[in-house]
Order: C-alpha cells, then structure tokens, then sequence
C-alpha cells in the first residue's frame, strides 16, 4: 500500500472505522451477499481478504467458508477483528504478501477479496500477477472499487482528486487477463440515506482515505460547500461499485 500515510490514516480511524463504513446493516448484508455471491463461496474454502481492515466482511464471508484470513497492513484495524475460529488476522499489506516478505498460513486459496483495496496500490498489474500465483485451479479473486467518476455529495477538490487517483476497472481486468485469469466486471449500486450532521461527521473524520490529502482549512472549506449544496435534513446518493471478478484455470 502507499506508504506509512495510508497506514496511519487507517490506525488513525480503527475504532471508529466500523462506525463510518457500515452505514447501515442492509447495505453490509447487500455487499457481504454480492462478495459471496460472485466468489461462489463454498464451506471448503480458505479465503484471503487482502486489506480487510476490521474484517468487516471477513466476518460475513467466515459463515460461508472453512477460513478467512483477514490480512491488513494496519495493526489498529486488525485490533477489532472479532474473536472466530473462522478468522485469521495477519498483519500485512499486498506487497509484503506478493514479494514473499511474510509466511501465509495457507500456500494456496479458493478465494481472494480485495475491497476497496486496489486504488493503494502502486502497481496493481504486478500485485494481482503475484495473487493469481496464490490461487488454487478454478478460483476467484474479486476486485470490488469504485467506478472513475462518483456521485458522492463532497467536495468539487475531492471529487477531482479521486477521479486523478481512481483506477479504471477495465484496466484492473486488463491486469487479470495478462495474470492469466478470466475476467470480467460488473456494476452494481446501492441507495444510501444519511442524517445530513451524521454524515458531515463523517467527512470531517475524514472517513475516506482521500480526504487526508486536505488539510484542516481546506476540509472545513469543504464541508461548507457540502452544506450549501446539501440544505436538508438528509444526504442521499447511490453509492456504486464495480466488481471485477478473476477465474484461474
């Protein structure tokens, strides 16, 4: 992952992350259902979700699969998985995983997730060469992001930086495809309804890694932005994915 940033703005944000992330138990049901779904997740599997912060959706996953390794660079996240025979915490990013810098508890896997993960990377072509070599014949990796342009309510910077920064998922299937997976990418959205205050909380704790670029001053500028675009009691938005999905041989 990019650098010691990235990891402190997660360390930073880990007992709070659930709070900001889970929006609500539908959408966590509606997402952990997709990942299961599209993984075609089997009671035999072993799984490695790669930057799987709090385990979040290892948890849902581990109701499907023998185990979950729940990998993440940032021992602060790692800190609130639960308690589970089904899950394994390693403390590790994508690189050190790839490069071999770190002992897997398993040499090969059914399953491998990547939530939101992808946009950290340096060189996702190289790390998702390295994944493929970790799956078993037949097996899945799944690549859940964010589309290049968003519908979030922030900011006009905001929206321009993640748009400079976010990964095109044709070129993420691209990358699967050279790995020599099949691959292949769907969209799909889900509507999402905040208290206005409680999601402003949410931008102001800077619960996207992207809003840590700015600083104090220039968030403020643009909460109020926000604020003036956004005058009633409630902020609603679709919030869509694109979920590219990889098949070893």
């Amino acid at each position: 992952m990019r650098s010691d940033v990235t990891r402190a703005h997660y360390d930073r944000l880990a007992t709070s992350f659930d709070e900001n992330w889970a929006y609500s138990p539908d959408f966590i049901a509606w997402m952990t259902g997709t990942i299961v779904d599209r993984l075609n997740l089997r009671p035999t599997d072993t799984v490695l979700d790669l930057g799987g912060g709090t385990g979040l959706y290892s948890r849902g996953m581990a109701q499907h699969a023998a185990m979950v390794v729940c990998a993440d660079p940032s021992s602060g996240m790692l800190a609130q998985l639960p308690s589970d025979a089904r899950l394994a915490p390693l403390h590790a990013g994508a690189e050190e995983i790839v490069d071999a810098k770190i002992r897997l508890p398993h040499e090969a896997y059914d399953a491998i997730l990547l939530k939101e993960v992808v946009h950290h990377l340096d060189d996702p072509a190289r790390i998702l060469a390295g994944l493929a070599r970790l799956l078993r014949p037949g097996a899945r990796i799944l690549v859940v992001m964010l589309p290049t342009m968003i519908d979030y309510p922030l900011f006009d910077a905001a929206l321009r930086l993640f748009q400079q920064r976010q990964p095109d998922p044709e070129h993420i299937a691209e990358a699967m495809t050279g790995a020599g997976l099949r691959a292949e990418v769907t969209c799909e959205g889900f509507p999402l309804a905040f208290d206005r205050e409680r999601y402003i909380d949410m931008v102001r704790s800077r619960y996207m890694s992207l809003l840590s670029s700015f600083n104090d001053a220039e968030l403020e500028q643009g909460v109020q932005e926000i604020l003036a675009r956004h005058p009633g009691p409630e902020v609603r938005f679709t919030d869509r994915f694109a979920f590219v999905l990889g098949t070893a041989p």
